[in-house]
């Protein structure tokens, strides 16, 4: 049997032959740590240890699917986002770190801790007795957003949606495995929802690449649920209806954040101000595109709050 070193090598060189992979030490380090069942400082600690039959046989199965290009996170099972330990599967979306840059944006504009938006300026302002500030992530998928929102920030109530049973599964169980405390339901956007619920933030990563882009048929995405890709021939068909559809949900002074492409930007932006959000603005990625679109529900005067408004209550 080879020794842990050999083995990194062999497996890192026949990854970066075949092009298969962006970060292919990393790769064979992440494959070969699962099936040691140990973390990457043992293999620079005990470079020279020779692996066990059992082990080798499971760490060539693993690398030759990885060489037919299935993601690392569904060999492994597992992703991490936001330094939580996140289990993954084919029927959700793997978590990319420029979506931790929603997470960012999203905590920068939930009001502090004890505080509220004003429902008739949309500033934060103390929280009126036993109310909790609401939060929720639309397309939840493994529950990556929500658990990172929930995690920084405990005292907030978070729900969390998506349409596929599979996801809803996976997300819960991460929710339990981590001890975090997740409102999970099963809806189409906000279709499962009750009509009186508000929130001061929603957020969302939902699919929003072309019906026909090229990139579907390369890397990652290959091996990824296409409801979770895909939305309609511009990719902005779940971005307009989230955007049209949250204003009622969310509280005066409230934001809605959503992830979209690299090339969505201005579009998305039409979108928001179309729908009469203010303060609206994008956010870049690592790798500097606009990445990240943002806008707060307008406050309403005394002279615009409605009856059924003014009964609406915040739960």
């Amino acid at each position: 049997m080879n020794s842990i070193a050999q083995t990194l090598q062999s497996a890192s060189q026949r990854l970066q032959s075949q092009q298969v992979s962006d970060s292919p030490k990393l790769d064979a380090e992440l494959l070969l740590c699962h099936c040691l069942e140990k973390n990457r400082t043992y293999l620079f600690t005990w470079p020279e240890k020779r692996l066990q039959p059992k082990q080798q046989t499971c760490f060539e199965a693993l690398l030759k699917q990885r060489l037919q290009g299935h993601p690392i996170a569904h060999l492994i099972g597992q992703r991490e986002f936001w330094g939580l330990n996140l289990k993954v599967t084919p029927d959700t979306l793997i978590p990319r770190p420029d979506t931790e840059i929603l997470v960012e944006t999203a905590l920068e504009k939930l009001p502090a801790k004890d505080f509220t938006f004003s429902f008739e300026t949309g500033q934060a302002c103390p929280k009126p007795h036993n109310q909790t500030c609401r939060i929720l992530d639309l397309g939840t998928g493994s529950g990556a957003i929500a658990l990172a929102l929930k995690h920084e920030r405990p005292d907030c109530q978070v729900t969390a949606v998506d349409l596929s049973p599979a996801a809803l599964q996976v997300a819960q169980y991460n929710a339990e495995t981590l001890g975090v405390e997740i409102d999970f339901k099963a809806s189409s956007w906000f279709s499962g929802l009750s009509e009186s619920a508000v929130y001061d933030l929603i957020v969302s990563n939902p699919p929003y690449i072309e019906d026909e882009d090229e990139h579907l048929q390369q890397g990652d995405v290959r091996f990824e649920p296409l409801s979770a890709l895909t939305s309609g021939k511009d990719g902005l068909n779940d971005l307009k209806t989230i955007i049209q559809q949250a204003c009622p949900f969310l509280t005066a002074g409230g934001w809605l954040i959503v992830e979209h492409g690299y090339n969505q930007a201005s579009a998305v932006q039409a979108l928001f101000n179309s729908f009469g959000y203010e303060n609206i603005s994008s956010r870049q990625d690592y790798a500097g595109h606009d990445r990240i679109t943002l806008g707060q529900m307008h406050a309403l005067n005394e002279a615009t709050i409605t009856h059924n408004e003014t009964d609406k209550p915040h739960v």
